[in-house]
């Protein structure tokens, strides 16, 4: 098979940053990598592009992740007119669209890099030094941004259909049924959303994560399923919410990896979102913000209140 390859080498490399279950070993992420390349991929998959186009696509995806698992928010500012370019090349296959249907929701992350790289300057360099990076905004900027951006968006088309279903399943696990709304950061309701490290599903989970809390992904993928994709969420982010015993961190660990969260807390000897931020992938330092203006959007709700 032509492309597997190269695939099989981009889904690892995202599997390894976005690991949501930490505890899994190398073993593990590469055979979750292959099981997902053999459940999901064909010939046909990326043989509708052009061979230059192939490679286009493949260079932005490996770059998006590692970005978005990078220190620097501002660094994917960098990225956005190259996806905005390549997202119309992927849209117009079959085959290719489950993957524009995830680079649409990163697209949210670019913009808001993009902002922050015109609005936060680097300091001003010592005379004989070398420039200094930009830092990074802090939480409240992040906050504030997100709920500016989000401020007139519409619901996303798939939303009115799948909202009513999907609360019942988290109120059923004791989880808040407004943080449904983690399907639009996700995947904008879009259950056919893919993304090359493997994430899939109106709440993009992993394969290990899926299998971790009930799902099968062979034969049939249940992540595609959207009350069977929702049950596992749910079963997470109770999972999380009763580990951290705090609703910004679950999300954060939803995002990164309970491990991640973990190790930070204690590194820095903190107990909070906003203290670690700074050192969380630039994903996550904008994936906890993005979560609660669209709570606050659509429910009228803070994670506070919860």
């Amino acid at each position: 098979m032509r492309v597997i390859g190269p695939l099989i080498l981009l889904l690892l490399s995202g599997s390894l940053a976005r690991a949501q279950d930490e505890s899994i070993t190398l073993t593990d992420l590469m055979e979750s990598a292959r099981e997902w390349a053999r459940d999901n991929l064909d010939d046909d998959v990326l043989r509708a592009l052009q061979s230059p186009d192939q490679a286009r696509v493949k260079q932005l995806f490996n770059e998006i992740q590692k970005q978005l698992q990078g220190e620097y928010v501002i660094d994917l500012a960098a990225l956005r007119s190259t996806a905005s370019a390549i997202l119309p090349l992927l849209e117009r296959y079959e085959e290719t669209l489950p993957y524009a249907l995830w680079l649409k929701t990163q697209l949210d992350y670019l913009d808001v890099a993009d902002q922050f790289r015109l609005i936060i300057k680097p300091p001003k360099a010592a005379p004989g030094q070398p420039p200094q990076l930009a830092p990074n905004p802090t939480p409240q900027q992040e906050r504030a941004i997100w709920i500016e951006k989000l401020a007139q968006r519409p619901w996303p088309e798939s939303a009115r259909s799948y909202v009513a279903r999907l609360k019942p399943v988290f109120a059923a696990r004791n989880v808040p049924p407004e943080l449904v709304w983690i399907a639009e950061v996700e995947s904008s309701f879009d259950p056919r959303a893919r993304s090359p490290a493997g994430a899939a599903g109106l709440f993009q989970l992993m394969p290990a994560t899926a299998k971790r809390f009930g799902l099968s992904c062979r034969p049939l993928d249940g992540r595609l399923r959207p009350e069977e994709s929702a049950g596992a969420a749910a079963k997470y982010l109770q999972y999380l919410h009763g580990h951290f015993n705090d609703w910004r961190l679950a999300l954060a660990a939803y995002n990164a990896g309970e491990g991640a969260i973990d190790r930070l807390l204690q590194g820095h000897k903190a107990a909070t979102f906003d203290s670690i931020a700074p050192h969380l992938p630039a994903e996550t330092q904008m994936y906890v913000p993005r979560v609660e203006a669209t709570l606050l959007r659509r429910e009228g709700i803070k994670l506070s209140q919860f």
